[in-house]
């Protein structure tokens, strides 16, 4: 029962809507309205600029972190098998949940910020190793979207042969991820093969006014 609530309450941390409520409340226009249509950190880097995205990424990334902090609460040892997978469990709960919030019609982002958040809280030298490669290849390209696939990427070749993580469950969830952002990312891809991939414009100012 206690697991059930963890996983729901999980669920509703990541269904925060932060980029919508952010692009509403603050700049008066709903974020999935324009740009790609996507309610997360990359479209609102796009639209409102480098504050705002900033903004985004930094709660969505929370999200992520807290939902899988959420596991201390329950009666597993910190460095049992159980207590990894509740982890994962209660992390991907709240990918999810960024991606389909209950909060804003089901609507939501691609959830690579609260990944990267639930994986920050599990292993934070991971994290830390993927967030290198994100950032050379967002410094090379400017494609935040390359850049995630890349980290993706990353992140089982880094648990298999880097930090040979024991943990099998641990070790399929690494690469499940690269599938799903790949997969999450097709449209992207298909941008970036024909060469129309929008590139993120760092620190120019936004130009689209607060609408009332």
């Amino acid at each position: 029962m206690v697991i059930a609530v963890l996983i729901i309450v999980a669920y509703l941390l990541g269904s925060v809507p932060t980029a919508v409520w952010i692009s509403q409340k603050v700049y008066g226009l709903d974020i999935r309205e324009h740009g790609s249509g996507n309610a997360g950190a990359t479209n609102t880097f796009r639209i409102l600029g480098s504050k705002a995205g900033s903004m985004v990424m930094f709660i969505d990334m929370l999200k992520g972190f807290l939902a899988v902090k959420l596991a201390l609460f329950s009666a597993f040892a910190w460095t049992s098998e159980p207590f990894v997978n509740l982890q994962i469990f209660l992390g991907l709960a709240a990918v999810v949940g960024h991606i389909f919030p209950v909060w804003a019609d089901f609507r939501g982002g691609k959830g690579i910020a609260t990944l990267f958040g639930m994986i920050l809280s599990i292993q934070p030298l991971v994290a830390i190793s993927l967030v290198g490669v994100f950032i050379l290849m967002l410094f090379l390209t400017r494609y935040v979207s390359l850049s995630s696939i890349s980290a993706s990427v990353a992140f089982p070749l880094l648990i298999l042969f880097i930090f040979n993580e024991p943990e099998l469950s641990y070790r399929l969830f690494a690469i499940s991820t690269a599938f799903l952002v790949i997969l999450t990312h097709y449209k992207n891809i298909n941008r970036l093969i024909n060469g129309n991939e929008n590139k993120v414009p760092f620190f120019r100012k936004r130009r689209m006014g607060r609408r009332g």
